[in-house]
């Protein structure tokens, strides 16, 4: 890509005054268009065309094969929100946001923000009234099927970004949750509804006396990580079991890990946590962590989650109060409650004798 050679020139940054009441909500209630210019620069790849060095909207509008005006005022609307900067002699350049839509960035959530903005969440936010109205979601009413049939078999390109934004986020979070967990005394972990595994695999990896199970449906452990299915380099103490958690899990371990998966409704919610209780023996170990809507600084990413769980699914997120009360009726002893990483949270519990 051609970018410019010399050092580009900048003014001084002067303080920006807070915006008065009126200005920010309107500043609200255009949030669609923010949305819609992140998900513009991720599916262009902007970011990617951008390297070390800053460039014109011109020289990049070559390179991702745009008009360079219109991208000019893509690029600019970004940068008001810290997504990219404009320097005073017309170039952008990157900032710590951009660089998050880049595909090879190790913290990359480009997928992320295309699946938060697919083109069924176009649909369904304006009927939130609906949802607050009823409680219940609306997808169904929308698209005539319940959200993943949808999904699976009317919107094939929207799952196929679905799958790589979990994963992504799966993988991010992993390495987190295997420094967290202290697995002293444990010799077998289950991950129970753990998706393809990578939450499992990280801890394998980290101790190499523990074996593990993955439990999730057969179509998610279908495409488990590579190094827990036959061939892989934790083959040998992993197992990989289809099956749906709130109709029993036929697996026995020290250590029951469940992540991400109590935000359905309460009824799905509370069959979950009896068949966790019905596998496991006294004594073992329970942790389930999950985003919280009562957690200050992931507070706006959250409740947003929260709302669309309602809409596309019916879910939500839990406060923490909330997620201690249907541990606790479900028989759990609760201990302690630590960060995971600034979106999640641990809960330790205990199955009683």
């Amino acid at each position: 890509m051609t970018t410019v050679s010399t050092t580009p020139t900048t003014t001084p940054v002067q303080p920006v005054p807070t915006p008065q009441p009126a200005m920010r909500l309107r500043e609200i209630v255009f949030g669609a268009a923010r949305s819609a210019a992140v998900r513009a620069a991720a599916r262009l790849g902007v970011a990617d065309a951008l390297g070390d060095t800053p460039a014109t909207a011109a020289q990049l509008a070559e390179v991702v094969k745009t008009e360079p005006v219109p991208l000019q005022r893509l690029l600019r609307a970004l940068s008001c929100y810290g997504i990219f900067t404009e320097h005073a002699d017309g170039t952008f350049a990157h900032t710590d946001m951009s660089r998050l839509l880049r595909e090879d960035d190790p913290n990359s959530l480009r997928a992320i923000s295309l699946w938060c903005t697919e083109p069924w969440t176009w649909e369904v936010w304006p009927r939130l009234d609906d949802a607050v109205r009823s409680g219940g979601n609306v997808f169904e009413d929308v698209f005539g099927k319940e959200f993943f049939d949808y999904l699976h078999q009317d919107a094939h390109e929207s799952a196929q970004v679905f799958n790589q934004a979990m994963t992504t986020s799966s993988v991010q979070s992993a390495l987190d949750v295997a420094a967290l967990l202290d697995l002293t005394g444990v010799s077998s972990v289950a991950d129970i509804g753990g998706g393809q595994g990578h939450v499992l695999a990280s801890l394998l990896e980290k101790h190499p006396s523990v074996s593990g199970t993955l439990m999730d449906l057969p179509g998610v452990v279908a495409r488990a990580d590579e190094r827990l299915r036959d061939g892989g380099s934790l083959a040998g103490r992993a197992s990989i079991v289809a099956g749906d958690c709130r109709e029993g899990i036929p697996v026995a371990a020290d250590l029951y890990i469940i992540k991400n998966i109590l935000e359905w409704d309460d009824d799905s919610t509370r069959r979950a946590l009896r068949s966790v209780l019905a596998a496991a023996r006294p004594g073992a170990r329970v942790v389930v962590i999950e985003n919280l809507v009562d957690d200050t600084p992931s507070m706006r990413f959250t409740t947003a989650m929260d709302l669309l769980l309602l809409l596309n699914v019916g879910g939500a997120k839990h406060t923490r109060q909330s997620l201690v009360d249907r541990l606790s009726d479900a028989g759990l002893r609760i201990g302690e409650i630590r960060p995971v990483n600034p979106y999640l949270h641990a809960f330790e519990c205990v199955v009683p004798d």
